[in-house]
């Protein structure tokens, strides 16, 4: 199956929401939904339509309709079971099926499509993942609008402090002020005062030295001075008392200068790209019984092109593939797949087009899935023993393929609530207790060959079921899949073309049940 776009639309054909998983420009897009409507037979219950080039499948969304528009070569039952999960997402996010909710909710929409096809093909999702995977919650978020909300309540109390201080100020002048002004006829906002009392049968005459104007005004809507309630990047007091509250109760806080976790290495830019930039990027996720045994592991990796250079439109990509796992590989539409099989090759079917510029392109993707113990990255086994209403607990990690180097690792043990901190007696690495989500995390900066084993050692009152499920976190910049990029070439010559890659390897889910 190959998915052109998917778009939610009126019955006059009006685009609400679209997203196209292949290059199209927006007019062919806006041209096959206007052409929707006239291909429909009024009076007929169908599910699809066809023209020369393409497949609509749709289904009636009350006065909308959610529409795929796939190749004619596509299978129509997958088809038909992809449009399902569409039409199931869109109520998801879109309470009432009008325009206005749909349009208010387009970003969400878009990024639950995004779940559901990758580069035009079907992903291995359900309606509970799509929702799991959009809806995950951000420990630096929170810890931001935490901050941030305490220097905003800061700032207000601030304003509060400095109006009143201003009030007081004023009543003290007044007070100074109506006591000298007695008797005088000068106003008070003059520049000089002078004038005349009687004091017995004589007349005496006082002249007051010059008083600077005074002006009173109301009390400001904002502190005045520089206010730095909104600065993000500023380190105030505020935020450091702020930072050392959240660790005294046992939160664990990434500063600033922390090293980067995987999600965030993901979105930094690699350093020193060159015209042509290649990323390739590895998930895993994996399932493990805590007495052994493997439920599943899936791996999915992406080869990314990025050319910055018209110039370097027309090249070619030499790929070596070492891997013995029996990986699935899979090209991208638009990439000579004969070429590739023939020569480990990527290029476009169309020597004489360019890959597009200034914009991320997938060429390659790959898909490994099994239950063989043999493959597992890092095996993690946990060892809760009772002693009384104590247990101890060990945790050793071993890395079974030496030829990774893992950063980053974090271990999160589950912890009972309610019974204390637990008693680390033995840990190689780092650890830290957080108080609020009754997890115990242990940290190691890397494991490669050097130290590829390592235990961990405590006690605390619970039961051996209370310290599951184990999960791991970790990045790594060397593939798991012993996949290539050699060279980088033109199409005309062969000339070599300098390039940069970045490699990144990570979690999405690694737990052990």
């Amino acid at each position: 199956m190959v998915l052109l776009a998917a778009a939610v639309c009126n019955k006059a054909g009006k685009a609400i929401v679209s997203r196209q998983f292949v290059e199209m420009t927006r007019s062919r897009i806006e041209g096959l939904l206007a052409a929707f409507p006239k291909l429909m037979n009024t009076g007929k219950q169908h599910t699809f339509v066809e023209t020369e080039s393409v497949r609509y499948v749709y289904q009636p969304l009350e006065k909308l309709y959610v529409l795929l528009i796939t190749t004619k070569a596509s299978n129509i039952l997958e088809d038909l079971e992809t449009l399902r999960l569409f039409a199931r997402v869109i109520p998801e996010y879109s309470r009432n099926l009008e325009e206005n909710e749909i349009i208010n909710n387009a970003f969400s929409l878009i990024f639950a499509f995004d779940e559901i096809v990758a580069l035009g093909y079907r992903e291995n999702v359900n309606l509970a993942q799509i929702r799991t995977f959009t809806e995950m919650d951000s420990h630096e978020e929170k810890v931001f609008q935490a901050v941030r909300q305490t220097q905003e309540r800061e700032a207000k109390e601030n304003m509060k402090r400095r109006a009143k201080e201003l009030q007081q100020q004023r009543r003290e002048i007044q007070k100074r002020g109506g006591k000298s002004a007695v008797g005088y006829g000068g106003g008070f906002g003059s520049s000089s005062m002078s004038g005349r009392v009687g004091v017995d049968s004589g007349i005496v005459e006082v002249t007051m030295p010059d008083i600077p104007k005074q002006s009173y005004t109301s009390a400001p809507s904002k502190p005045s001075g520089t206010s730095r309630a909104m600065k993000l990047g500023s380190k105030s007091k505020d935020v450091d008392m702020f930072v050392d509250q959240l660790k005294s109760e046992g939160q664990q806080v990434t500063s600033t200068n922390a090293k980067p976790t995987a999600v965030q290495k993901i979105s930094t830019p690699a350093v020193n790209q060159e015209s042509v930039h290649l990323r390739m990027e590895e998930k895993i996720s994996l399932t493990a019984g805590r007495d052994g045994g493997l439920q599943n592991m899936e791996v999915h990796g992406l080869v990314m092109l990025r050319i910055s250079d018209d110039t370097f439109g027309r090249i070619k990509i030499g790929v070596i593939n070492n891997d013995t796992r029996g990986i699935q590989l899979q090209t991208h539409p638009n990439v000579d797949k004969k070429l590739f099989q023939a020569q480990s090759t990527i290029a476009l079917k169309n020597p004489s087009k360019p890959f597009p510029v200034n914009q991320d392109v997938g060429v390659l993707k790959w898909r490994f899935q099994t239950q063989d113990e043999a493959n597992i990255p890092l095996s993690i086994n946990c060892w809760p023993s009772e002693n009384g209403p104590t247990c101890d607990v060990n945790i050793e990690y071993e890395l079974e393929n030496e030829d990774l180097e893992l950063n980053n690792v974090v271990i999160s043990i589950p912890v009972p609530s309610g019974v204390g901190a637990p008693v680390v007696n033995e840990c190689e690495g780092e650890y830290t207790h957080d108080s609020r989500k009754n997890i115990l995390e242990w940290h190691l900066d890397v494991i490669d060959s050097s130290n590829k084993s390592g235990s961990m050692e405590f006690s605390i009152n619970g039961h051996p079921d209370d310290f599951f499920p184990v999960n791991v976190t970790f990045s790594s910049q060397r593939p798991f899949c012993e996949l290539e990029l050699m060279d980088v070439k033109t199409i005309d010559d062969s000339s070599p073309v300098k390039f940069s890659k970045e490699i990144l390897f990570y979690v999405e889910k690694y737990e052990i049940v």
